[in-house]
């Protein structure tokens, strides 16, 4: 059965020496692998960029529940996302955000508020202006929420340090170790409640952000256990140091 669907490119294989598997989180069917055939050769080369992390896809998919990999019919690009396409510091952030993504959203179904805020998201970043070095921060700090382990709101000034286990700000660190430093978690704190736009005003240094940056890892990594190594975190930390 043919069906229309918008999927979100989260990550791309070779399948062939002219096919491509590509894995879309998307808004009708949540996780989906497709198989693009052509797209390795010739003039269809060129059009492989439309399926590089975080480009979004209007797509007519041959789609069998039964089957694992479904078969791509046609596609034309939601957005052209130049901002993506045209600036390399934003490529590596999509594709470091579309690993995050299959690591912690490989078995998820149908949500269509996840799909929204990862929408807009793309949306916003594609057409954002500098300062935009904090964006990758601010997602994962938001997407959190959607995800079901958004830490509580902080409810005390006094309340220093973040739970990486518990997630909540607590006074006094926890025996068990599993959190973050003063400074860290008051930053924090700005990114887990704030916004997009707020996120630009936020001043970091290099080592600040990576600091941040792993926090919010490990955080990811206590609350999806399954989540794998992210091989583009060097490269990601490498932009914007």
């Amino acid at each position: 059965m043919v069906e229309k669907i918008r999927g979100i490119v989260l990550q791309q294989i070779r399948y062939t020496d002219s096919g491509i598997i590509v894995r879309f989180f998307t808004r009708e069917a949540g996780g989906m692998s497709v198989l693009v055939r052509g797209m390795r050769k010739g003039k269809s080369a060129k059009r492989n960029v439309f399926f590089q992390p975080m480009f979004i896809l209007d797509m007519e998919v041959y789609n069998k529940d039964s089957r694992g990999l479904q078969l791509l019919k046609e596609y034309t690009p939601s957005y052209l996302a130049d901002g993506l396409r045209n600036d390399v510091r934003k490529s590596c952030v999509a594709i470091f955000l579309g690993e995050v993504l299959s690591a912690v959203i490989r078995d998820e179904g149908v949500n269509r508020e996840l799909f929204d805020f990862l929408e807009r998201s793309v949306l916003y970043f594609d057409s954002a202006q500098e300062p935009f070095a904090n964006f990758h921060i601010s997602f994962l700090a938001l997407l959190s929420g959607f995800l079901g382990f958004a830490p509580q709101r902080k409810e005390e000034s006094d309340d220093l340090f973040f739970d990486l286990v518990d997630g909540r700000f607590v006074v006094l660190p926890p025996p068990h170790g599993g959190y973050v430093s003063r400074e860290m978690s008051t930053l924090l704190a700005r990114f887990f409640f704030g916004s997009y736009d707020g996120e630009r005003e936020i001043r970091l240094n290099g080592k600040q952000r990576d600091d941040i940056l792993d926090a919010l890892l490990k955080y990811y990594s206590i609350h999806t256990p399954m989540m794998r190594k992210i091989n583009s975190l060097e490269v990601m930390k490498e932009v914007f140091s």
